[in-house]
């Protein structure tokens, strides 16, 4: 901006000019008397010459025809303080220049008057007083900054004074991971906390080592991932508020949780012995899940039978009991022939359910055998034969049939002799 306002001037600040500065009649009278191979001009002469064209500019003298005190060291003194105005202008206008700047977009401008906090800009063209009077600072709040621990760049790149952890049951475990935060109050990221990544960093490993601390080993490598995850986001949350730290914590992610590598192999072969425990008691438990219930059915249904029987034993004794109790009144009321009925009764189910028949005889007649299921067979397939016309049915010839006939009605007799007798008795 001052070598085009210079030019403007006519001014030309090309030092390999050797017409710089001198005004070209004086130059040309100058050069008159001077031999080629003189030399550069004089730095004095160039430095009147530059007066003497700022009185011109701005007093509207200094030219070489009129009089004036061009050539005296009052019109030195003269241009030599309007020149000296003209650059402190032009400095003054470069030094606020320099006052204005521009903050892009996601990010905050702070200004501080003499170290001290003034005001935050919003993204866009600001300004300034320029320093020593004021300063700011950029800082971007919508960038996702991470802090790793346990591991740097990369979990192959452990860091074991960071990822070695003391779990509640007294077990050393190997853990890496991951927290992710913004800046939510660029003014207390800047001016209430000193080195702020590496405090983000301690407020981390604290909450990882106290979480871990409280909980079990199989906890923390197996199902409590999540939840370890979670407290600890929470946790440093906390903590970062409570140090008025200016961050807000996003994400908590676990990279990596396992024993550490010098016992590696002991502990997968106490996980494997663990599966196997667990595949086995899932085993057993189906086994019982399986059995269980049959023997619960089966213990049921035996207990439904006894229930059943019960029933049955006591409706029948019930029955036959009021059964009785009916016979004993009907043979109150007529004996002779309730007492008939029931031996007629009982013989019938009796001869029912046999198929031989055993007669005692009084003579001394050798016993005889009625093969009464030959004669129910046989009436069985004479009935076949005939169909529906009726006939008499013809009995086997046997052995003996006159001592059967005989037999038979040595029986019938004696019946009705114990049936007279029945009669007699009753009367009486």
């Amino acid at each position: 901006m001052l070598v085009s306002l210079l030019k403007r001037f006519g001014v030309k600040l090309s030092l390999n000019d050797p017409r710089w500065g001198r005004n070209p009649e004086d130059d040309r009278k100058a050069q008159d008397g001077r031999r080629p191979g003189d030399g550069p001009p004089d730095l004095d002469q160039m430095w009147r010459d530059f007066n003497a064209r700022l009185n011109r500019m701005f007093g509207g003298r200094g030219n070489n025809n009129g009089g004036g005190d061009n050539g005296s060291p009052r019109g030195e003194m003269r241009g030599a303080g309007i020149g000296a105005g003209v650059i402190a202008i032009i400095v003054g206008f470069i030094w606020l220049a320099s006052g204005a700047f521009i903050v892009q977009e996601g990010q905050a401008g702070v200004v501080t008057t003499f170290g001290k906090y003034s005001h935050t800009t919003t993204p866009g063209f600001n300004w300034r007083w320029p320093y020593p009077f004021q300063a700011h600072e950029t800082v971007n709040t919508s960038q996702i900054r991470t802090a790793e621990i346990g591991y740097r760049a990369n979990v192959r790149n452990k860091q074991p004074q960071e990822a070695l952890m003391l779990t509640d049951d007294e077990n050393i475990i190997d853990i890496q991971f991951a927290v992710q935060y913004t800046l939510k109050d660029p003014v207390a990221w800047l001016f209430n906390n000193r080195d702020q990544d590496t405090t983000v960093r301690q407020i981390a490993e604290t909450a990882i080592r106290e979480v871990v601390g409280r909980s079990k080993m199989d906890f923390v490598l197996y199902e409590g991932r999540e939840q370890v995850a979670a407290d600890v986001h929470k946790m440093m949350q906390t903590v970062a508020d409570r140090y008025a730290l200016g961050a807000l914590i996003t994400n908590v992610t676990m990279q990596g949780v396992q024993p550490p590598e010098q016992v590696q192999s002991a502990f997968d072969d106490a996980v494997r012995a663990g599966q196997d425990r667990a595949r086995a008691r899932n085993e057993g438990e189906a086994y019982a899940n399986q059995i269980i219930p049959a023997a619960r059915g089966q213990a049921f249904r035996l207990q439904q039978d006894a229930e059943a029987y019960r029933s049955m034993v006591v409706e029948n004794a019930t029955g036959n009991a009021s059964r009785f109790d009916q016979v004993v009144a009907a043979y109150s009321r007529a004996p002779a022939v309730t007492r008939d009925r029931m031996y007629i009764d009982t013989m019938q189910q009796i001869f029912t359910s046999t198929t031989k028949v055993m007669i005692d005889s009084r003579a001394n007649n050798n016993m005889l055998y009625l093969p009464l299921d030959k004669l129910m067979q046989q009436q069985a397939a004479n009935d076949s034969q005939v169909g529906s016309k009726s006939g008499p049915v013809q009995l086997p010839q046997t052995g003996q049939p006159a001592e059967v006939s005989q037999a038979l009605e040595a029986v019938r007799q004696r019946d009705e002799r114990s049936r007279d007798s029945s009669r007699d008795r009753e009367t009486r």
